[in-house]
């Protein structure tokens, strides 16, 4: 299962035409302990870039953009009564939603893994 990263520090596993959307460790780590997390609700169309779901930590309250466009098919909504699981597991237990791929050209621009790895040792 491919899986892609945003320089606004999302990341987007590809299966079929379904993709999971969370944020990175790196995301997690700057934006410390996570306290609430807003989730899109299911039907819902997410647009490339736009603002998709919120996350607020102690530390402030950040928007996660959708790395790609789609309709929302599931959401974690184990976030709802544990958004500190986006802490202690962001890029697996802590993913936030999933939607159907509607555009699989917008992958171009997406990062893998060894470019993501590059980009942060640069910031």
């Amino acid at each position: 299962m491919p899986r892609y990263f945003t320089d606004e520090h999302e990341w987007i596993d590809v299966e079929g035409d379904s993709a999971t959307v969370g944020i990175t460790e790196y995301a997690q780590d700057q934006l410390g302990d996570i306290v609430f997390v807003e989730l899109p609700t299911v039907g819902d169309t997410v647009e490339k870039g736009k603002e998709a779901a919120v996350v607020e930590s102690v530390k402030a309250a950040s928007d996660v953009y959708a790395p790609i466009s789609g309709e929302v098919t599931e959401i974690n909504s184990t976030l709802e009564d544990e958004p500190g699981l986006v802490n202690s597991s962001p890029e697996e237990d802590g993913w936030f939603f999933r939607v159907n791929v509607s555009d699989e050209g917008e992958f171009e621009g997406l990062m893998d893994e060894d470019a993501y790895k590059e980009f942060l040792a640069n910031l």
